[in-house]
């Protein structure tokens, strides 16, 4: 039995503690924060109507057979502790210039019916041949990278790729080209663009591989879960105290001891003598492990290409706005929006917020999280991180936060959905709040963007593994989830 200390209670570090509990370890959980879930936040605003709950964080579950696993993994049933609901339409996607929306679900013949319907019978059979090849990378994805440790470039090379799925794959291909080469509707390029921002990734410079993404979400379907997604860090939690976990909260870890090449234990800020440890599992984001954690100037260079970040408003909005539970309104010039968010370090050209972004806006309708005759609004537009770098945005800049929430608001209402005069108040966050809530470092909400390869689960020292967004396999909820399983899987069990 190995004293193992996990260090930050996001899903990750809650699903990894689980699964090593139940095998028999001994696992404390160490949170800076007062609450558990990370990203997976929280926030209730009290109103005379009655109270509004939001989360922060990740509004839809995809790839739930993920989440069956890990409860089954440590003796218990998913259905025991959530309330999952099938979404549909999983987006309803709003295009610029008028015209029909439209619906994406989960039954490839249904979805390709819509294309047809909305766009045209050459539409519909363009994404049904897009279809065919994102399904090769899915599997591909799944069998040889998703579900097992890739540590170096190396790995990657290493896989005895089928030709047929290295033809798939296309190493060297972006996003953008493949949408080109199998979509003649810019609409669907554009849905297609979209998925590269779930890896917190430009499209035009994502690999072609990211075709997985919406091949999982529109094949596996996408799910709420009843009271909020919240509700999945607190069923984690519970999970991991009924196995004994020791779970501290308001506990900052603020350096990993290391000596001699093998971890020993963490130090917390305020407290002298150290936490002891035989294995360190760090659900922190790796460039902060690497810059404060544990110091590795080497492992630092590979991570300055930051993922995109958040801009957020948590709405209250007297009335029924019609809305699907998730909505995106594009913009007319989607290249405009990513040349603002990422800026061009290169030619010295700054990030900025977008003038006319793409808006993210979540609607779930479910009676726990709003009062009667209102709605609960969670809005996501695409932003720079925070920070003073040229790729970067000083979002404490007074004004700011508050002239971008009117902008944001403004771009709404001049593509068809004006709320303003229906708020029952308003909650701005950005990514400097996001940097402070969770240790993202500058509210980038990925780590590192895009890419098939992120920092390696194992770290450099004996004993010490990554869980998380910014490790292998990637950002998202499930993606986080295997991250768990393939560190508990690499600890192994206590006996």
């Amino acid at each position: 039995m190995a004293r193992i200390v996990v260090v930050g209670a996001g899903v990750g570090g809650l699903a990894t503690a689980a699964r090593l509990a139940a095998t028999g370890h001994q696992v404390t959980v160490l949170e800076r924060a007062g609450t558990v879930g990370g990203k997976l936040g929280r926030y209730v605003r009290d109103t005379p109507a009655g109270p509004f709950h939001f989360d922060t964080g990740p509004s839809l579950l995809t790839l739930p057979d993920v989440f069956h696993d890990l409860f089954e993994a440590t003796g218990a049933k998913l259905d025991e502790y959530l309330d999952l609901a099938p979404v549909d339409p999983i987006v309803r996607h709003v295009f610029p210039g008028g015209g029909p929306a439209l619906d994406s679900c989960a039954d490839p013949a249904e979805f390709a019916a819509r294309i047809g319907a909305a766009f045209g019978d050459r539409a519909a059979t363009d994404w049904q041949r897009l279809w065919r090849r994102a399904a090769r990378v899915w599997q591909a994805s799944h069998r040889d990278i998703l579900c097992r440790p890739i540590d170096s470039p190396l790995d990657l090379a290493a896989l005895a790729w089928r030709l047929g799925d290295l033809a798939a794959i296309g190493p060297g291909r972006t996003l953008r080209g493949l949408g080109r080469r199998h979509l003649s509707d810019p609409r669907l390029r554009m849905l297609l663009d979209r998925y590269a921002t779930y890896t917190g990734a430009d499209p035009r410079r994502a690999p072609a591989a990211l075709v997985a993404v919406p091949y999982a979400e529109l094949t596996f379907g996408g799910w709420y879960l009843r009271g909020g997604l919240g509700t999945l860090a607190d069923a984690l939690l519970t999970r991991c105290l009924d196995l004994g976990v020791v779970v501290q909260t308001g506990a900052t870890v603020t350096r990993i001891d290391a000596a001699g090449g093998r971890v020993h234990g963490v130090r917390l800020r305020g407290v002298t003598a150290p936490v002891p440890a035989d294995v360190v599992v760090a659900n922190v984001d790796a460039l902060a492990l690497y810059r404060d954690l544990l110091p590795s100037p080497r492992r630092l260079a590979g991570l300055t290409d930051r993922s995109l970040a958040g801009f957020v408003l948590l709405l209250g909005v007297a009335g029924d706005s019609g809305l699907a539970h998730h909505n995106v309104f594009f913009p007319r010039d989607y290249d405009a929006e990513f040349d603002a968010v990422f800026g061009r370090p290169g030619r010295g050209v700054r990030a900025r917020p977008a003038a006319d972004p793409t808006v993210f806006v979540t609607v779930a309708d479910d009676p726990m999280v709003r009062p009667a005759g209102h709605e609960a609004w969670f809005v996501l537009v695409n932003a720079p991180r925070h920070g003073t770098a040229t790729g970067a945005v000083d979002w404490r800049r007074p004004g700011l936060a508050e002239a971008y929430a009117d902008r944001v608001l403004e771009v709404l209402a001049g593509r068809g959905v004006d709320v303003r005069d229906r708020l029952v108040f308003r909650e701005v966050r950005t990514p400097a709040d996001l940097d402070d809530a969770t240790g993202a470092p500058g509210g980038s909400i990925y780590g590192t963007a895009g890419g098939l390869l992120r920092p390696a689960n194992r770290g450099p020292a004996h004993g010490l593994w990554l869980v998380g967004g910014s490790s292998h396999p990637g950002g998202g909820l499930p993606m986080v989830t295997l991250s768990a399983q393939i560190v508990a899987d690499d600890i192994g069990p206590a006996w």
